[in-house]
């Protein structure tokens, strides 16, 4: 059984003005989430600045997520690290925290050989008992999952059962797919390739493009399910040109900006991410009025 099918969100991390976490308005935007339709609720990804939370806030910020979904929808925490051990230490908070899921990002920076990914990800799950969905997103840890290391993974491990792909190469996730799409669901990474990875036998996206438009993107995902292709693929190609804009600079920066104009109150993005520039500003609102959010 999947963790979630359909359009998870990979949940911003609010701020205060000075920097810390805005546990407010989080329980704000996951109530926002929910009432719109949001299949799964992804907490300390990419999109909430994890690589700059300390690892007590990392896991205060999963445990606060879980108590404020109150399971109306699964939790799948990221607790990915370059390093073995830490991941493997925020990966039994978050199980002790009560997540449902565990997301677990490739090593970044030191990187890992394929047999020391295949180390790695059995380790931390051996030690859990949660489902894990590994990331793979080459361009921002310099590291890629092979089809076939991902296929031995989810052969021999019993509760790695799924992968987010962020690669951008339909053809490795086609090989994917044929290696161990009975035994590997697959997410798409990247909110432009949703009905394409669907098409292949995936099952939902963890989605930037949610924190925005919920009930679109769910409603891009369930129309593929529910067999109409043509709407799916439609909502799909109507939301390119501000999936773009989201993208244009370093996620998260666009995206907590367009929460930012939508009045979302999202705050201040921590350094080394900084504020958008004031074109890339005025191309997002332009997007974000054509899609009607503005």
């Amino acid at each position: 059984m999947s963790v979630f099918k359909g359009a998870g969100v990979a949940i911003v991390t609010p701020f205060h003005k000075d920097g810390s976490v805005n546990y407010e308005k989080l329980n704000e935007l996951i109530d926002f989430q929910i009432k719109n339709g949001t299949d799964a609720v992804i907490i300390c990804g990419t999109t909430g600045e994890s690589a700059t939370l300390t690892e007590e806030e990392h896991s205060r910020v999963i445990e606060f997520t879980v108590k404020a979904v109150n399971k109306r929808v699964p939790v799948i925490a990221g607790t990915g690290s370059n390093c073995t051990a830490t991941a493997l230490k925020l990966s039994k908070e978050a199980e002790e925290a009560g997540a449902d899921a565990l997301l677990l990002v490739t090593p970044y920076y030191n990187k890992a050989t394929q047999k020391g990914l295949i180390r790695h990800y059995t380790t931390i799950a051996n030690a859990v008992s949660l489902p894990i969905i590994v990331y793979n997103v080459p361009s921002r840890t310099g590291c890629n999952v092979l089809p076939e290391t991902m296929a031995k993974l989810c052969r021999d491990v019993e509760n790695i059962v799924a992968i987010k792909e962020a690669s951008g190469n339909i053809s490795q996730i086609a090989k994917l797919a044929h290696l161990a799409g009975d035994i590997c669901d697959i997410y798409s990474g990247n909110d432009d390739q949703i009905v394409p990875i669907l098409s292949l036998g995936g099952v939902g996206v963890i989605s930037v493009l949610s924190n925005i438009a919920p009930g679109q993107t769910h409603d891009m995902c369930q129309k593929f399910f529910d067999g109409d292709v043509a709407g799916s693929l439609a909502m799909q190609l109507e939301a390119l040109p501000l999936i773009d804009s989201l993208f244009c600079e370093v996620n998260p920066i666009p995206v907590k900006t367009a929460l930012n104009l939508m009045g979302m109150e999202a705050g201040p993005l921590r350094a080394p991410m900084c504020e958008m520039e004031p074109a890339h500003v005025e191309r997002l609102t332009n997007d974000m009025k054509a899609y009607g959010l503005l």
